[in-house]
């Protein structure tokens, strides 16, 4: 299991930095988002203001580096690289799913960041369907312990998990568990999808169990099963990931399906994000928070240099329209008049 679990990791990020693991035809819906352009904005552009609170952190920025990676050799550096950079620009950070950090002693130094990063929000990372595995409150304990995260975030991933050569699809009765792991948890816990959306009806029944945060991870950008189809040896499982590569909730729906069923918990946008003028897209639907992943990745593997330039660029990017639309705030963002849209999920 040790040796496997590793090797997954590793093969995870191989195939998400080289081979085609978005769908075809489904978006993140940012297309159809237009803000209409202020010509005389009246505002001192040195003058905006982009920090904000996230669970209870003062933050220099709306933006998280999404979970990706950990509980491999090359996941190290990488998470590393995402640690500093996200300290010196004050971005949040979430870990790759930690089951492995558990599981296996091998690599559990890639996910024990905090060093690099004191003062900014962790956020830990475990499956679910894990609950009902074996993982219950101890074993989040120590996850949190381990990794000094200031909250956990328990991803959704049904339709990875049928691909996935050593899936996990037993689903049944989580939400009693979820409900459990609130009560008795003395950091936040969130949930996440890893790239086919969550409703806001969803949404609604796991805030009304306890969650304290919705990370919608929208479709448009990563598809899990395009990635497991790489990593599978069965050609029956390679053919059905192929039916699913345009499977999903687009981003934009989610955020506003979401935001339409609660109003008091975090909304964290990601699934596709590129650039910065996406996230003012997503800030002005409704998201609190945006987060990249896949889009920063390369960078990652490269240097914490590299990924202090593309995390620059997107704040750039989300000044510029900020500036473009008049508003000095994120409240400004979200409250402003000067976007339109269109979306069909209730």
């Amino acid at each position: 299991m040790t040796g496997a679990i590793n090797q997954r990791k590793s093969e995870h990020i191989q195939i998400t930095l080289n081979e085609h693991v978005t769908g075809d035809t489904i978006t993140t819906g940012f297309e159809k988002v237009k803000f209409l352009h202020n010509a005389l904005p009246e505002i001192n552009f040195n003058d905006l203001s982009i920090d904000t609170t996230f669970l209870g952190h003062d933050c220099k920025t709306p933006f998280l580096i999404s979970s990706m990676t950990g509980g491999a050799a090359f996941a190290e550096t990488i998470n590393r690289n995402l640690a500093e950079a996200a300290e010196e620009r004050g971005w949040g950070l979430a870990l790759g799913s930690t089951r492995a950090l558990i599981e296996s002693a091998e690599h559990r130094s890639s996910f024990q960041v905090r060093k690099y990063a004191p003062s900014i929000p962790i956020i830990a990372n475990l499956g679910a369907v894990q609950l009902n595995y074996g993982f219950g409150v101890d074993e989040c304990l120590r996850i949190i312990d381990i990794t000094e995260a200031n909250a956990l975030v328990l991803h959704l991933n049904s339709i990875q998990e049928v691909i996935q050569p050593e899936g996990n699809t037993n689903f049944k009765d989580l939400l009693e568990k979820i409900e459990r792991l609130c009560s008795e948890l003395e950091v936040p816990v969130g949930v996440k999808e890893v790239g086919w959306g969550i409703d806001g009806a969803t949404a609604k029944r796991l805030c009304d169990v306890g969650i304290s945060f919705i990370d919608v991870a929208g479709a448009g950008g990563t598809s899990w099963s395009q990635v497991e189809k790489f990593r599978s040896t069965s050609a029956v499982k390679r053919k059905a990931a192929e039916a699913f590569s345009d499977w999903g909730i687009p981003t934009v729906e989610c955020i506003t399906s979401v935001r339409g069923k609660i109003d008091k918990q975090p909304i964290i946008a990601s699934g596709g994000m590129h650039t910065g003028l996406d996230g003012a897209k997503a800030i002005a639907l409704g998201a609190d928070i945006v987060g990249f992943g896949r889009s920063i990745l390369k960078e990652a593997t490269l240097s914490t240099e590299d990924v202090l330039e593309v995390m620059e660029t997107r704040e750039l990017e989300l000044r510029m329209t900020m500036f473009g639309i008049g508003a000095a705030s994120l409240k400004e963002l979200r409250e402003t008049d000067r976007v339109s849209y269109q979306t069909h999920v209730r």
